[in-house]
């Protein structure tokens, strides 16, 4: 249980914090054209992580910093020593199961979702690097069982987006929707999906407002979720919360989310 709370934490967007604030190599994906543009960082490099280990636990630490503190919901301003280091290492065993073990082993090789099924498993850490080339940022995606709960029971297959973060120093400056569109790209461009998929926690108004910025429309909500919070008297609680999963159409442009 607390795995899968961790699972749907993690998936919602860190950037809107209480502050106010959001191949090898590098990705040839093109910067996103905004007002966050106009105040992007020099030397920054989009790239993928690729499932190595030493990339996949330098993410993981930063992700707890700038994911778990001050996490919306009542999450402690400031993590105690024992909270940092349980959720630091939990964070790091999640993020090499997830991207790790899954990560993709035929990069070049794009096999279409339509006819991936079952077999089709592969996962990717998109980081986001600095010019000293730290991690500042990052955002997954994986092939996963994604809940319908549209009035019928099951599951199906499909790209699902998760662990978008922004480093407090580096937040509205365009780099959340670089690092979604890289995950889109991934997810077409390299898997050969038409759609990508979401969870986010509804209370992170946010996140909800960029991921329909760009494209993303919601198709069913549960209030019956459960999620981890830090708390200010250095403990780690489960609480409820209500997830929306969102959707959106790859590379029909404009119209085909208005439409589709």
């Amino acid at each position: 249980m607390q795995h899968f709370a961790l699972l749907l934490l993690t998936l919602a967007l860190s950037f809107g914090g209480r502050d106010g604030s959001v191949q090898a190599g590098v990705s040839a994906f093109t910067p996103v054209l905004g007002i966050g543009a106009l105040f992007r960082p020099p030397n920054i490099k989009i790239s993928n992580s690729n499932g190595e280990e030493d990339r996949l636990v330098e993410a993981g630490k930063f992700f707890v910093d700038a994911f778990w503190t001050g996490k919306i919901g009542g999450g402690a301003d400031k993590l105690s020593g024992n909270q940092a280091a349980s959720l630091e290492r939990q964070q790091i065993a999640e993020f090499k199961k997830r991207y790790k073990s899954r990560a993709s082993t035929t990069a070049g090789s794009r096999m279409p979702g339509s006819f991936s099924g079952r077999s089709d498993s592969r996962s990717e850490l998109v980081l986001c690097l600095d010019g000293k080339g730290e991690v500042i940022g990052c955002a997954g995606v994986e092939v996963d069982k994604i809940k319908k709960l549209d009035g019928y029971d099951g599951t199906f297959t499909g790209p699902l987006m998760s662990n978008l973060a922004i480093s407090r120093k580096y937040r509205r400056k365009g780099l959340a929707e670089e690092l979604v569109k890289a995950t889109e790209n991934v997810a077409r461009k390299e898997w050969g999906y038409d759609e990508c998929y979401l969870y986010v926690e509804k209370r992170n108004t946010p996140a909800v407002k960029l991921y329909k910025k760009l494209g993303y429309k919601t198709i069913w909500e549960d209030p019956t979720a459960t999620t981890l919070l830090p708390t200010n008297d250095g403990k780690v609680t489960q609480g409820k919360t209500t997830i929306v999963c969102m959707r959106k159409k790859l590379g029909g442009g404009l119209l085909a989310n208005i439409f589709g």
